[in-house]
């Protein structure tokens, strides 16, 4: 009996270690995702910084006199434009849009990874649950004959599996954030709001570093 039940709980040692390492590969591609979006959501806010850059004081008795020196039909019309070409209005909102497309796309991958992620963390539960059940099984039998034997293996399965549920549940508090940000990203986004949502994202309050180290020492 004690040899099956060594047996079981070493089988379930390993079934669970490259489930995590799988859990594991898939944050690391949250974490890589999360740097390329912060520089789309940077570039939204340069490029909102942009068509929104104030105009040029034309009020000043400096810049009249240059204006009045260099006076023509082409400068003109880039007054009356807002001191801004037409073509770089169109590239800067083509830009804007783009970024805004690419943060969507950003958060449909993560939602992916997010998915693959639960149901990692579905593998490990039952592993945890199966190996649970053979030991105790083995502890009850052996209860009248022999002193308990604290089944640490055990300890270590559950470890890794509630390691996995705690990085999933920041890492989903975090894509939460994310999509809050994206979702109220618009041409009237205010310069603060952009601020702020830039700085949360480069942050990322939610997520807890030393926990995910802590897991990614835990694989060979």
């Amino acid at each position: 009996m004690e040899g099956n039940e060594g047996k079981s709980t070493s089988h379930s040692y390993e079934e669970i270690r490259p489930t995590f390492s799988e859990f594991l590969s898939r944050i690391l591609k949250i974490e890589e995702l999360g740097a390329v979006g912060i520089k789309f959501l940077t570039g939204f806010q340069k490029g909102l910084e942009f068509l929104r850059r104030p105009p040029i004081n034309d009020t000043s008795e400096l810049v009249q006199n240059i204006i009045k020196a260099n006076e023509s039909k082409r400068l003109k019309s880039y007054m009356e434009a807002g001191y801004i070409t037409s073509h770089d209005r169109v590239q800067r909102i083509s830009d804007v849009k783009m970024c805004l497309h690419r943060l969507h796309e950003h958060l449909n991958k993560v939602k992916q990874l997010l998915v693959e992620l639960e149901c990692l963390l579905d593998d490990a539960g039952v592993v945890v649950k199966g190996d649970c059940e053979s030991s105790c099984y083995y502890y009850l039998e052996q209860e009248e004959t022999a002193p308990a034997v604290p089944p640490s293996r055990v300890i270590d399965v559950a470890d890794f599996a509630s390691l996995m549920a705690v990085i999933y549940s920041i890492v989903k508090q975090d894509f939460v954030m994310q999509e809050r940000v994206v979702s109220s990203l618009n041409l009237k986004t205010s310069a603060g709001e952009l601020e702020s949502y830039c700085l949360m994202w480069s942050l990322r309050p939610m997520v807890n570093d030393d926990v995910i180290h802590e897991a990614l020492r835990l694989v060979p």
